[in-house]
């Protein structure tokens, strides 16, 4: 028997998926550790201690550390390497308008090409659940936390709706900028004793852009999501101000006003 035979060697395409996967692994355990402030604002990334706290090597790290400088959790250093970003309360809103600008546009296209009745039915049946859950006067933990994976939901439907991959990829870079997800803003509303009541306008835009969209209604679907995220925008900034962001992910990453 030749050597050769006895060695088994992984196919050129099944080596590549792994090193994919291993690289989205660590981009997302590395976007984990910035959100928690386990690597602070400003700190240096090095890629030896990345390699041995998640125990892959350093070209799935270094396909990581490339991504999140993409998303704009990095920055990159002069002399070489990456430095976790911070960012000014201009910087959040403009994440956030970002974010609005894109799923206005989204909205907008799909009103004009029209979406699956199927996906529709989906996204009625979305609404529905958050209008059974804000039913009662008050809401607990448990409520908000339902909410939260409910507007996800609603918003990842709404990108799905316009049936573009450039759109949606586009729109899930976005909403992997800090605060610019668009349920960022739930965390913040739980300490305010006008909770419910924000999530309840809040979910009354969700119906008239779901509505705007099944009428075929581009500029008024793309106005309602626009302004959707304005106020976010403005909830947001002014719980930051306010200094009622604690728990909040990647809230150390803020830099304090001078």
């Amino acid at each position: 028997m030749n050597l050769s035979d006895s060695l088994t060697i992984a196919p050129p395409a099944e080596a590549a998926e792994a090193g994919a996967s291993q690289a989205v692994k660590a981009q997302l355990r590395l976007r984990e550790m910035i959100l928690a402030g386990e690597l602070p604002g400003g700190a240096r990334i090095a890629e030896l201690t990345l390699v041995e706290k998640l125990g892959v090597s350093r070209t799935p790290i270094r396909a990581a550390l490339m991504r999140l400088e993409q998303e704009g959790l990095l920055h990159r250093l002069p002399g070489g390497g990456y430095a976790v970003r911070t960012f000014s309360e201009t910087d959040v809103a403009d994440a956030i308008e970002l974010r609005g600008t894109m799923e206005g546009l989204a909205a907008r296209l799909a009103a004009e090409r029209g979406v699956a009745p199927a996906l529709l039915a989906e996204a009625h049946a979305c609404l529905d659940a958050i209008d059974a859950m804000l039913a009662p006067s008050t809401l607990d933990d448990e409520g908000f936390s339902r909410y939260v994976e409910l507007n996800a939901r609603f918003h990842l439907l709404l990108s799905r709706m316009v049936g573009s991959d450039v759109v949606a990829r586009e729109l899930d870079r976005v909403k992997g900028l800090p605060f610019a997800s668009p349920s960022a803003f739930v965390v913040v509303q739980t300490h305010s004793a006008q909770a419910r009541d924000m999530l309840v306008v809040a979910q009354d835009q969700h119906r008239q852009a779901l509505d705007a969209i099944e009428r075929r209604e581009g500029a008024r679907a793309e106005a309602i999501l626009r302004e959707h995220s304005r106020i976010t925008r403005r909830n947001l900034l002014a719980a930051v101000q306010a200094s009622q962001v604690q728990g909040l992910p990647g809230v150390q990453l803020i830099r304090e006003r001078a």
